[in-house]
């Protein structure tokens, strides 16, 4: 049997922000990455192109399910394969139990190799660089965040830009109205086209002047900044107390700079409460979730911060983390973590480890998350550029509760429903998750957050958006939902 220590393992409580996320407002996963991938024991390493059948390749993906899956008893291994005519469809039979209850929600998927190591490497990706939502309501489409690094933002897209019409050139715009009226936000997925450099649309935009103009932008690939350069890392005056906030988008390798950097300054400042932005976050490295955690825990060095089991079978696995002494470390009093129906994996992972030990000094802010306490190891068809990402281990914290399957709002001792104000900049001590986050910090009751389901992640807010997703992301769209 193979054993393999948690030191070994790049997990990710990654993005499964697939079908089930589809224009839900946010990513969908909790799992687990490995930066050294196990290999079904039954299935040795591929050395030639001939391994890549269908008939090959939906058979490694039954023997990693057979071996390693969480849920054993859930997992439907009496699946013809040949009723099937691709890999991901064979697997989403297989798992079909466990997704009836919720416990695996497209969190088990197949993606490229390379794809992966690229993103969560250094971010990098293809496309605009912008993140998209759209009103359930008006069946309008925004930009609710714009990364600096891409094509997008420097032409003129932001939080808060609407977009009007798109094409591939100015004489074949269609109005994102009527595509939406046509084929709902998939029509505009695809009038978006794909994820490759080069690909080039015009839109016509409405500013946040309010001001209509036509901007042509081309597709390409450029590294994601999971801090933001320009909101990211902050310190707010809420009533002379100096409170900390931070806007992480993901947690891929290049987080680790960029939060000791942050909570270094914090340190420096003397900040004992903080907002923790996750709103959009859709999940990533658990290693990065760690750091996030030990930041936040000088007071806490040698307590548990979280336990990860395996299937009964693979118990020999099961080992947990303990938070360690950083130099940039603080030790906050009160947080106050933003999340919304996006917000999934090791988003949650980190939120629910500090439960045991804030208690009700903590807040939930925003609505409900999405809902995803367990993780998936990568496992490797190499001469396919095949990965599968399967679902093998659940994370508990200190007090070894992690059955929040239905999202935060059901474990977090106070939540307070707030909205996703995009008039205002991700950050700004105005905008409205933001503002009663400071108003919880600062002591003053709030509205709790009322919904039940991760899936939808609602509470009694409005307007009700949406995040625009495809129904086979990306390995970037996975983990930063809305990305395009």
């Amino acid at each position: 049997m193979m054993r393999i220590g948690r030191t070994s393992l790049s997990i990710a409580m990654a993005g499964a922000l697939a079908t089930g996320l589809s224009g839900c407002g946010g990513s969908s996963s909790g799992g687990g990455q490995i930066s050294a991938t196990p290999t079904p024991t039954a299935t040795p390493t591929p050395t030639s192109s001939t391994a890549c059948t269908l008939a090959k390749r939906q058979q490694f993906a039954y023997d990693v399910l057979n071996e390693w899956y969480l849920f054993p008893t859930l997992l439907d291994t009496t699946v013809n394969k040949a009723n099937y005519t691709d890999v991901q469809s064979y697997i989403d039979a297989l798992v079909a139990p466990a997704r009836a209850q919720s416990k695996d929600r497209h969190f088990t998927y197949l993606t490229s190799i390379a794809q992966e190591n690229a993103y969560y490497s250094s971010g990098s990706t293809a496309g605009f660089g912008i993140r998209l939502g759209y009103d359930t309501s008006a069946n309008r489409v925004f930009v609710i965040e714009a990364f600096e690094e891409g094509p997008a933002y420097p032409v003129g897209f932001d939080r808060g830009v609407e977009l009007l019409a798109v094409g591939p050139t100015s004489s074949s715009l269609q109005t994102i109205s009527s595509l939406m009226a046509t084929g709902g936000p998939q029509a505009v997925i695809d009038a978006l086209g794909p994820s490759d450099p080069g690909v080039t649309r015009v839109f016509s935009i409405r500013d946040n002047a309010g001001i209509t103009r036509e901007v042509t932008v081309s597709k390409a690939d450029y590294p994601l900044n999971p801090v933001s350069t320009r909101y990211g890392a902050k310190i707010i005056d809420n009533g002379g107390t100096k409170v900390g906030y931070i806007n992480l988008r993901t947690f891929i390798d290049t987080a680790d700079p960029e939060l000791r950097s942050a909570f270094a300054n914090f340190k420096a400042q003397g900040v004992t409460q903080v907002i923790i932005d996750l709103r959009y976050n859709g999940g990533g490295l658990v290693k990065i979730a760690e750091l996030m955690g030990d930041l936040m825990g000088s007071d806490k060095v040698g307590k548990i911060f979280s336990y990860t089991t395996f299937r009964d079978s693979k118990a020999s696995n099961n080992s947990n983390y303990s938070f360690t002494s950083q130099p940039e470390a603080i030790a906050p009093m009160k947080i106050a973590f933003i999340g919304r129906a996006g917000t999934a994996s090791a988003s949650e992972l980190v939120t629910n480890a500090f439960i045991p030990y804030l208690n009700t000094n903590m807040a939930l802010v925003g609505t409900n998350t999405y809902g995803k306490p367990v993780g998936q190891y990568g496992f490797d068809l190499t001469a396919c550029d095949d990965r599968l990402r399967a679902v093998t281990f659940k994370t508990d914290n200190a007090n070894h509760q992690g059955e929040y399957f239905t999202g935060l709002a059901t474990v977090v001792p106070n939540t307070c429903a707030a909205n996703d104000d995009i008039s205002k900049q991700l950050g700004d001590p105005g905008e409205a998750s933001v503002a009663t986050a400071l108003s919880f910090l600062a002591g003053r009751s709030c509205t709790p957050i009322t919904a039940t389901s991760g899936t939808q992640g609602t509470a009694s807010v409005k307007p009700a958006r949406k995040l625009l997703q495809p129904t086979m992301p990306n390995t970037a769209q996975r983990e930063v939902p809305g990305l395009f």
